[in-house]
C-alpha cells in the first residue's frame, strides 16, 4: 500500500534522524531540556509547582510573565531561592500578552502597557537568569481585528523594547498561535516575516506550540526542520491539549525532527503546557483554583511518556 502524504514526510525525517544517528553519534550524548510553563497552574503556590516539576525530574521552569504592575509579580531574590531549593533554574518567561497589554491594539494606552510590561519583564528575566522572554504580537482571547494595520502596529511597537532585550540578554521568542486565539502570526512562516519586519538583532527566534502548529501548520516534524535554528523553545500538549501520551499526537516524529535541527543544546526547551479544553481563551487557566492531584497528572504523566519515547527513538 502507498504511504499517506504525511506517512510520506515522517518516514523522510526519520531517514534524516537515522543517517545523523550513524554519521554523527555525538550529536545524540545530550538529552532534550524537558521544562515547564507554570501559568497553567492557576493560583498555585510557586513552591508548591517547583516541589512538583522536583518530583518528576523536571529541572526548568517557564515563568508566569506575571509582572502586570510595578507591584505586582514574582520577586527575583525570593523567587530564586524557591527554585534552588528544589533544583529547579529558569527557563525563560512566558510572555502574557492579553488586550489590556496589546502590542498590535489601535488604543494607545494598551500599546504602552505592553511596552511597560516588556521592559518590567526584561528586567526580571535578566535577574533570574532566564534565556528567553515569549512574545505574542497580537493579544491571545481577541478574535476579532481591529483594523488591518495590526500586523504593522505591532512590529512598530515591539521595536521600542527591542534594544532592551540586546541589554538584558534576553532572546525574544515570538509565538505562532491558531487563529481561533489570535488575529496574527498563526503559522512559523508568519513568524519569520514577522522578525523580518521588525529587524532587530533582539528579535530572531521562534516560540512553537504544537497544539498550535496541528491546526496552522501542514507537518509538524517540517515545519521544525524549516525553523531550523530559529526555534528555541517548543510548548508541548497532546492533540487533545491534555498530557503526552493521552491523544493521538506523533510525538516520536516530532522527537526525530528536534535532535535533527540539535535542539538536544544548551538554551533550548521542550515545555509542556498541556492546558486542556480552553476555547478561543486559554488564559482562564490563570485565574483558577488548583487542583494537585490532576496537576500531578498532568506533570508526571507528560515528563514520564517524554522521556519513555526519547529512549525509544535514541535505540532505534
Amino acid at each position: 500500500m502507498k504511504k499517506q502524504a504525511y506517512e510520506q514526510k515522517n518516514e523522510e525525517i526519520r531517514s534524516a534522524f537515522l543517517e545523523m544517528k550513524k554519521k554523527h553519534p555525538e550529536r545524540l550524548a545530550k538529552r532534550i531540556n524537558l521544562s515547564w510553563s507554570n501559568w497553567g497552574f492557576g493560583r498555585e503556590t510557586l513552591a508548591a509547582t517547583a516541589a512538583r516539576l522536583e518530583k518528576h525530574g523536571i529541572s526548568f521552569i517557564e515563568l508566569h510573565g506575571n509582572h502586570y504592575g510595578p507591584d505586582l509579580g514574582y520577586k527575583p531574590g525570593e523567587a530564586l531561592k524557591i527554585l534552588s531549593d528544589h533544583g529547579v533554574r529558569v527557563a525563560g518567561i512566558c510572555g502574557i500578552f492579553s488586550a489590556d497589554n496589546d502590542l498590535a491594539s489601535n488604543h494607545a494606552v494598551h500599546r504602552q502597557a505592553a511596552v511597560d510590561y516588556i521592559r518590567r519583564e526584561l528586567e526580571f528575566a535578566e535577574q533570574t537568569g532566564a534565556g528567553y522572554m515569549l512574545i505574542v504580537p497580537g493579544a491571545v482571547g481577541r478574535t476579532v481585528a481591529y483594523d488591518n494595520m495590526e500586523f504593522e502596529r505591532s512590529v512598530e511597537t515591539l521595536r521600542l523594547v527591542a534594544d532592551l532585550f540586546v541589554k538584558h540578554k534576553v532572546k525574544a521568542t515570538v509565538e505562532a498561535i491558531r487563529s481561533a486565539e489570535v488575529t496574527i502570526v498563526h503559522t512559523f512562516a508568519e513568524v519569520k516575516r514577522y522578525v523580518a519586519a521588525v529587524d532587530h538583532p533582539g528579535v530572531r527566534h521562534i516560540n512553537g506550540d504544537v497544539y498550535h502548529m496541528q491546526v496552522e501548520e501542514s507537518h509538524l516534524g517540517k515545519a521544525i526542520l524549516e525553523a531550523g535554528e530559529m526555534l528555541l523553545n517548543l510548548h508541548m500538549a497532546d492533540s487533545n491539549r491534555d498530557a503526552l501520551g493521552m491523544g493521538s499526537l506523533d510525538l516520536d516524529t516530532i522527537i526525530r525532527a528536534l535532535y535533527v535541527v540539535g535542539f538536544n543544546t544548551d538554551g533550548h526547551y521542550v515545555t509542556p503546557e498541556p492546558l486542556g479544553p480552553t476555547g478561543g481563551d486559554p488564559y482562564q487557566a490563570m485565574h483558577g483554583t488548583p487542583d494537585p492531584a490532576a496537576l500531578d497528572r498532568l506533570v508526571g504523566q507528560t515528563a514520564l511518556y517524554f522521556r519513555e519515547r526519547e529512549r525509544e527513538v535514541l535505540a532505534e
